[in-house]
């Protein structure tokens, strides 16, 4: 494989397949080198229902789809991470953890975020079949059913606002003794007859069926008292760490470590775009990484024109 490139996209996700597909059309003979967990978040759900042009389908195979879209045009991919970037000469140079050093004019960082999890036990048999960290995306599948949201911030608070749609039996299971969310969100919550609050708590074991969750164990952090909690969803809502590790030092980040963009998708650095979630804390969402994937790449198509 030819290591001299004119566009490398960093990411294999919506965002970074969207990239792909726009950049190959736009005969830019993009390169995508995968990552860790090819395809994004959306390997790990069931059924997505809220992307534009089908009623539903299997996380996997949408990712599937859009990969062989954008093999369609042209778009060459890469197995491994980007382990190192150096942005401060050009062309940049890129290395990955199978020792390859890759030369490129113009990047799009699409590494995404990945959700923070519990790490207790039950959590991974249960991952995409009751245990999510988008409740926007999988609380259509409760309706009526008892839920745990897990969380004391705005995300935790907008998430049990939103799962009001479909059930009135919420539960917030929060490990300080307040809410952490702006005042405004806890509003909403605190005044909602739907939502229980159990605080000073966590979940620490999630049970279930093959594909369904049944029930949760709540353990009270100062007592140390227990109580199975019957459920059919466990929404975690604790946060994301944006995969930005290897750009520290190279782009600007934000103090929570996401990449700071300007004029939509431009890094501090200029040939360097971004797209999707590891610049994205508020929407979080299949579509709207697409979405800035597409504009990230014309973005590029544009730098690249007029300086290459």
């Amino acid at each position: 494989m030819n290591n001299s490139e004119h566009l490398v996209i960093i990411g294999s996700g919506p965002a970074g397949l969207t990239a792909a597909i726009y950049a190959a059309r736009a005969n830019l003979n993009p390169l995508i080198i995968e990552g860790s967990s090819p395809g994004g978040q959306l390997m790990g759900t069931t059924a997505v229902e809220n992307w534009p042009g089908t009623s539903s389908i299997m996380g996997p195979k949408l990712m599937m789809d859009m990969k062989d879209h954008a093999k369609v045009f042209g778009t060459r991919f890469m197995s491994g991470n980007v382990t190192n970037v150096d942005f401060k000469q050009r062309p940049f140079t890129l290395t990955t953890d199978h020792g390859k050093t890759i030369t490129a004019n113009s990047v799009i960082v699409a590494t995404g975020a990945t959700p923070k999890k519990l790490g207790i036990p039950g959590e991974k048999e249960h991952w995409g079949k009751g245990v999510t960290t988008c409740a926007v995306c999988d609380g259509a599948f409760f309706p009526g059913k008892p839920v745990i949201i897990v969380g004391g911030g705005d995300t935790a608070m907008e998430d049990a606002s939103f799962m009001t749609k479909f059930t009135d039996k919420i539960t917030i299971v929060h490990i300080l003794d307040k809410l952490t969310a702006s005042a405004a969100m806890q509003k909403r919550v605190l005044n909602n007859p739907k939502i229980n609050i159990i605080y000073n708590s966590t979940v620490t074991e999630i049970f279930g069926t093959e594909n369904d969750v049944t029930a949760a164990t709540i353990t009270n952090q100062q007592t140390g008292e227990e109580t199975k909690l019957d459920t059919n969803a466990v929404f975690i809502a604790i946060g994301y760490d944006p995969n930005t590790t290897m750009f520290k030092g190279q782009l600007e980040l934000d103090n929570w470590g996401y990449l700071k963009v300007h004029d939509n998708t431009k890094t501090s650095v200029e040939g360097v775009f971004s797209a999707g979630d590891v610049a994205d804390y508020r929407y979080r969402q299949a579509i709207t990484s697409a979405g800035s994937g597409c504009m990230a790449a014309l973005d590029a198509e544009r730098w690249l024109s007029k300086h290459h």
